[in-house]
């Protein structure tokens, strides 16, 4: 089954295509892989790929990334960006207590949007809304906001992957042999850096959402320095359902002008099966062509392989 390019968009965790939705960015339709995130969605548009923006998978570093109608705030916030980082670090610091390394500034509606990655640990990416006054050119640096529930999910799956770090080392060690067995690659982290929200690596991502990692949240909110072996210790006897966790595999064909390959994406499908030592959670995988959409940050085509995005793998 091939899923369309709208699914994929979302499929992605690409949660940052809507990084000023509530501003009027809404560049794809949500679904309820979309909602699996903690995403609202704009409105129902499809993504109109032009085939002038693929770029190979191996060049892209998320330069030509674009939020709806951001051409002017986007040079504003350029022309202001000393200003702007000082603004988000500072938001990150006093709401979700961590400390991050702005990446990229990206223009959308009345505002732009800043992507971030954490410092140490938690490790994980997002990033924060500052709003710009279009007429005036005024940017609001006292009134940065981050959309609901994209920083929270992004600080949980940081949190999951601190505390099983043993099983987040089995499934790099995974995705590696994997990369060496098969004509797959990932995303540069360049790319990562400039376009993403969650857990990220260059081969998967992960989101972590529900009531328990909520609670886990708020510990850390009390004490920065909790320590790995005591969140471990709080989510194994929440007993947090597995399905709370959403661990993709998203992987590229190594060559150009290459289809996704069925038998390529069935095997590694068999492989996460049969391995109990990866982190508990739902899996799921996605093979691509070569190809990266550099306005969206994601592959648009409609031939990616995406069999089980909806109908994950649970590892209990």
């Amino acid at each position: 089954m091939r899923q369309n390019n709208k699914v994929l968009a979302v499929c992605l965790g690409i949660t940052v295509m809507l990084g000023g939705c509530s501003m009027g960015t809404d560049n794809v339709k949500s679904t309820e892989a979309e909602t699996e995130t903690g995403v609202q969605a704009g409105e129902d548009q499809e993504i109109s790929m032009n085939t002038e923006n693929l770029v190979s998978v191996q060049d892209y570093n998320g330069e030509g990334y674009e939020l709806r109608n951001g051409e002017e705030t986007d040079k504003i916030a350029d022309d202001n960006r000393e200003e702007i980082e000082v603004a988000v670090k500072k938001f990150f610091s006093e709401k979700y207590k961590t400390d991050v390394i702005v990446h990229n500034l990206v223009g959308a509606v009345d505002g732009a949007s800043v992507f971030v990655e954490s410092e140490g640990k938690p490790h994980f990416h997002t990033f924060a809304i500052v709003p710009i006054d279009v007429k005036s050119k005024a940017v609001k640096t006292d009134s940065v906001w981050s959309q609901e529930g994209q920083v929270e999910n992004a600080l949980s799956a940081g949190l999951f992957a601190m505390a099983y770090e043993k099983e987040i080392n089995n499934l790099d060690a995974f995705v590696n042999q994997v990369i060496k067995d098969y004509p797959v690659v990932g995303k540069n982290m360049k790319a990562v850096n400039n376009t993403s929200s969650g857990y990220y690596t260059s081969h998967y991502f992960i989101s972590a959402f529900d009531d328990t990692f909520n609670r886990l949240n708020s510990l850390y909110m009390k004490d920065q320095n909790i320590s790995k072996e005591e969140i471990r210790k709080f989510l194994d006897e929440s007993k947090f359902d597995p399905e709370a966790v959403s661990i993709t595999l998203n992987l590229f064909m190594k060559e150009a002008n290459t289809e996704p390959d069925e038998k390529t994406y069935d095997e590694i499908i068999s492989r996460i099966k049969d391995n109990d030592d990866l982190p508990k959670g739902a899996y799921a995988l996605i093979l691509n062509d070569n190809t990266i959409d550099s306005k969206y940050g994601t592959n648009s085509n409609d031939n990616s392989i995406s069999k089980n995005v909806l109908n994950k793998i649970v590892k209990e």
